[in-house]
């Protein structure tokens, strides 16, 4: 028998036939799955379809990540997380708790994406904590606008300040100027009223 200590001392394990990765016995990994050398699975979780774990990520817990998805660089899913469909979970990235990240979406950067919170669509998340879905508009373009937490503005390539983003999207020579604009101005005016809803919940 193998063991691998994956941080509170050693357990039984085993690498996976598909890169090679750390897997815990107690973990669920389909042969399907690629997991990088560097990686691992441990705890209760579960990775199938053809999903793919590697860089230094971890997925633990009860966790579960399948269909096509990926999570790799120093990126974490954990407790009773899910990650599924198209959607990506990397850099720093962590996602816990019962969220779920799903479809095309991204989580990323440094964000942290918990409590019952789902992220998904073409959703990108690049920074900031979040317990609910972050408000994201596509435009009729498919080009999908998502306001981070600390109200600077992901689409596409853009980061935008939000003074960075009123200077973009708010020029009328811009392309498509007159639907981006008035995505820019739902996104914080949806915003806004869900902080009223929360403000409210928490009385």
């Amino acid at each position: 028998m193998t063991n691998f200590d994956f941080g509170n001392g050693p357990v039984a394990a085993h690498r996976h036939p598909n890169g090679g990765g750390w897997v815990a016995d107690t973990a669920t990994v389909l042969e399907t799955v690629y997991v990088g050398l560097y990686a691992w699975v441990f705890g209760n979780a579960q990775v199938s379809g053809k999903a793919q774990v590697y860089g230094n990520a971890w997925v633990y817990g009860n966790a579960l990540v399948f269909d096509n998805a990926r999570v790799y660089d120093n990126a974490r899913v954990s407790d009773n997380a899910r990650v599924y469909g198209n959607a990506l979970v990397f850099d720093n990235a962590e996602v816990y708790g019962d969220a779920g990240v799903y479809g095309d979406a991204g989580v990323y950067g440094n964000a942290l994406v918990y409590g019952n919170a789902l992220v998904y669509g073409n959703a990108q998340v690049k920074r900031g904590q979040y317990t609910s879905a972050p408000v994201s508009i596509s435009r009729s373009d498919s080009y999908t606008f998502t306001l981070q937490s600390d109200g600077s503005v992901v689409a596409g390539c853009r980061d935008f300040t939000p003074e960075q983003a009123d200077a973009h999207w708010g020029e009328p020579s811009h392309y498509m100027h007159d639907e981006s604009w008035a995505i820019i101005q739902a996104l914080r005016s949806v915003s806004a009223a869900r902080a009223k809803v929360m403000e409210g919940a928490n009385k």
